[in-house]
């Protein structure tokens, strides 16, 4: 620091022991000597430490020496031990920086609540609020969190059920678990290996491929019968070959901004939403067993692109399935499960109403020919889409779905599940940055009119937009006032 040295990142240190480092280094200079530095510090932490065991600290300080110190200074006062820092610049202001930090479950309620108390009375800390904990649960604010899910999965690779058609099949286990490898080694941004499929694997894949696209004309959505070309076209899906996730990832990443990201197997409900708050799905690789193309006891490559992944190219349905994983952030236990319903009911077996006929669009019909005749039979139990009473439905996973929700339009769903999520109790609200993919917390005013200033802003150029066409085709879109830029930036603060 005397020297003008100022560090960008540091990483890779257990915080315990970069804490007592930077506390000495300031325990040894006075306060006038430390020039004005930006500390942006992100910590590798400790692998015996799960990530759902942390709770989060969000503070903001001023960007003024030995702001950051002090901060500091009083978790370590109080024994709160921290297992991730990272910082950020705030988005309302060039002179604070947010800092958001991990703290061990073992720490003291007291000392945690000791703490923040005392940081939300200096004078350089604007704000302080607890966001994990046993209310608001840990959950990712960047994208390349997404890869501690790795080492959650419920079930994966080769551990196979003692009922599943592959149970007794040494090499198809083995194969599982080649394949599950991929994925444990996969990290974000990485290219998705890809697998050689066997001619028994594609086999399979073209029993089922054939009587699924025999179906789409007549049972799916307008969307599904729209995309599936196009999949054929730059994706490699056909009856003889079996599509790579990586191929697949790059034409939805292109079309709506949407990526696959390979798993062992099944996450937590939790995790699962959380990586659609992303625009992230998570799929998996491997395909059913051979002796029963037919069937599958859990989700398979099949069920993920010829079900899910189609539809992850409509961009309405992009957005509705992100809004329910925004929904789902830091939210708890009993309100993950009524998102997951709903998820159940629309994202996998969801129907709707297009040209006066019902059309699925649920992957869990889209991908189970059987399935999507019956939901067509007059038997099931068919019920307007009310998220809602929806998210209270219980549901089998073994057999057929005796109710569907069937929605007006994606778009429609969307919006229902948006108030929906409203309802929900959580003391702040969230916001997907796309430019950095990273969730921003709006959890107080100055916050709240940096995104409305930026709404104002994106609300400019599409104005500017519409008085062009309006130019154009000489027909009025616009029936108000044009305005200034300052004069909305004023309005916006009003707001």
């Amino acid at each position: 620091a005397q020297n003008n040295c100022n560090l960008p990142k540091l990483k890779h240190l257990i915080f315990p022991t970069l804490l007592r480092l930077v506390s000495l280094l300031f325990s040894l200079l006075p306060s006038k000597n430390i020039p004005q530095t930006t500390l942006s510090m992100t910590m590798a932490h400790s692998s015996s430490i799960a990530r759902s065991s942390a709770r989060t600290i969000l503070f903001t300080c001023s960007n003024k020496v030995g702001a950051l110190r002090q901060a500091l200074k009083i978790l370590a006062q109080n024994n709160c031990n921290l297992t991730k820092i990272e910082s950020r610049p705030a988005t309302f202001s060039k002179n604070h920086y947010e800092f958001i930090c991990d703290v061990e479950k073992e720490v003291e309620r007291e000392n945690l609540a000791k703490s923040i108390e005392q940081m939300s009375q200096e004078a350089n800390v604007l704000t302080v609020q607890l966001l994990g904990g046993e209310k608001i649960p840990w959950f990712p604010r960047k994208i390349r969190d997404i890869d501690h899910f790795s080492a959650k999965i419920l079930a994966a690779g080769g551990d196979l059920e003692s009922d599943h058609p592959g149970f007794s099949d040494k090499e198809y286990r083995k194969r599982r678990e080649e394949i599950a490898q991929i994925a444990i080694n996969y990290r974000h941004g990485e290219p998705i290996p890809k697998i050689a499929y066997t001619p028994e694997e594609t086999a399979t894949w073209g029993a089922v491929y054939d009587k699924l696209v025999a179906l789409y004309p007549t049972h799916a959505c307008r969307e599904m019968n729209h995309i599936f070309p196009l999949l054929k076209e730059n994706c490699g899906y056909s009856r003889d070959n079996v599509p790579q996730l990586e191929d697949v990832s790059r034409f939805l990443m292109d079309t709506t901004g949407f990526r696959l990201r390979p798993v062992t197997g099944l996450l937590s409900s939790r995790d699962f939403l959380a990586g659609l708050a992303f625009r992230v799905f998570h799929s998996t690789q491997y395909l059913r067993h051979h002796t029963r193309p037919l069937y599958t006891p859990e989700p398979d490559l099949m069920h993920e692109l010829m079900g899910h992944a189609p539809l992850f190219a409509d961009p309405d349905f992009a957005d509705f399935s992100q809004e329910i994983g925004l929904a789902s952030l830091g939210q708890s236990d009993e309100d993950v499960t009524k998102l997951a319903t709903v998820y159940w009911f629309t994202v996998e077996f969801g129907l709707c109403r297009q040209d006066g006929d019902i059309r699925a669009y649920g992957a869990g019909l889209l991908s189970s020919f059987g399935e999507m005749e019956y939901a067509k039979s007059g038997e099931p139990k068919l019920l307007s889409l009310d998220p809602e009473k929806t998210s209270m439905t219980e549901y089998p996973i073994t057999t057929y779905q005796p109710t569907y929700f069937v929605a007006d339009s994606f778009e429609r769903a969307k919006d229902q599940v948006t108030n929906f999520a409203s309802t929900l109790q959580r003391p702040f609200a969230v916001r997907y940055n796309p430019y950095t993919q990273g969730v921003e917390i709006i959890n107080d005013r100055k916050k709240l009119l940096s995104q409305v200033k930026r709404v104002a802003h994106e609300t400019n150029i599409l104005r500017s937009a519409l008085e062009t066409v309006d130019d154009l085709d000489g027909n009025s879109l616009l029936h108000f006032e044009t305005k200034s830029e300052k004069e909305r930036m004023n309005a916006a603060e009003q707001v």
